[in-house]
């Protein structure tokens, strides 16, 4: 997949990966997002909220290990306002949060151009996703702003449900989607992104929901015209 928004943007979009819960695929999607945009020549910080767990810091200490791979820096970080004190130098910031809901969550959507929710497919998942689709609507977010990825897929009839249910309640996910995979495991065992995988139609899979998620950042480019607000 070859995405290429520019060389340069006059100020870096910020994009968080936010959800309920953890285990329904955020840093999978905040590691996933800033390889595929390093690789379309945007210059990425990935910034890791979960100062517990610190995932994304970790998988970015075994990437640099591997002389075959592109190094993501990922730097951990207890607060968003300490973490987007200095996004010079970035086109794009990802922002991977910890598993659960907390004030600061709507802090960091705040700050954030855009706003990704990763959810399983099972009415489990996809009920509280919702519901923090409309409080995250309620404090001000705009609609656009919002993107629901649908992930650990088990068949192609429980996405079209999920696609279902998430459209009648007023939002459609991204297109694309993410089976649940062992490949994808191993993958980042080793450093990896899950478009980075040793099956092909494991990384065609995955980057067509990232080819999504880019689309989604390109639009807000242009719709901003270049002109952004400070956070």
């Amino acid at each position: 997949m070859n995405v290429l928004i520019g060389p340069s943007i006059a100020m870096p979009v910020v994009l968080s990966i936010i959800g309920q819960k953890g285990g329904v695929g955020k840093s999978t999607l905040a590691r996933a997002i800033a390889v595929v945009a390093a690789q379309g020549n945007l210059r990425v910080k990935l910034l890791d909220l979960d100062i517990g767990q610190q995932t994304s810091v970790r998988w970015s200490t075994t990437r640099a290990t591997s002389r075959a791979l592109r190094t993501i820096d990922a730097e951990a970080f207890s607060s968003v306002a300490d973490a987007l004190k200095d996004t010079s130098g970035a086109d794009l910031v990802v922002i991977d949060t910890p598993g659960h809901l907390s004030p600061e969550t709507f802090e960091i959507a705040r700050a954030s151009d855009l706003i990704v929710l990763p959810t399983g497919t099972s009415s489990d998942d996809l009920h509280p996703t919702t519901l923090l689709l409309y409080e995250l609507e309620q404090r001000g977010l705009s609609k656009d702003r919002l993107c629901v990825a649908l992930c650990r897929i088990l068949d192609a009839k429980e996405e079209r449900w999920a696609r279902h249910y998430l459209e009648t309640t007023g939002y459609k996910p991204l297109t694309g989607s993410l089976p649940e995979r062992l490949g994808y495991r191993r993958a980042h065992n080793r450093g990896r992104a899950i478009t980075e995988t040793s099956e092909a139609s494991l990384n065609e899979r995955a980057n067509e929901l990232m080819a999504s998620v880019l689309r989604k950042i390109l639009q807000h480019v242009r719709a901003s015209n270049g002109v952004y607000s400070a956070h």
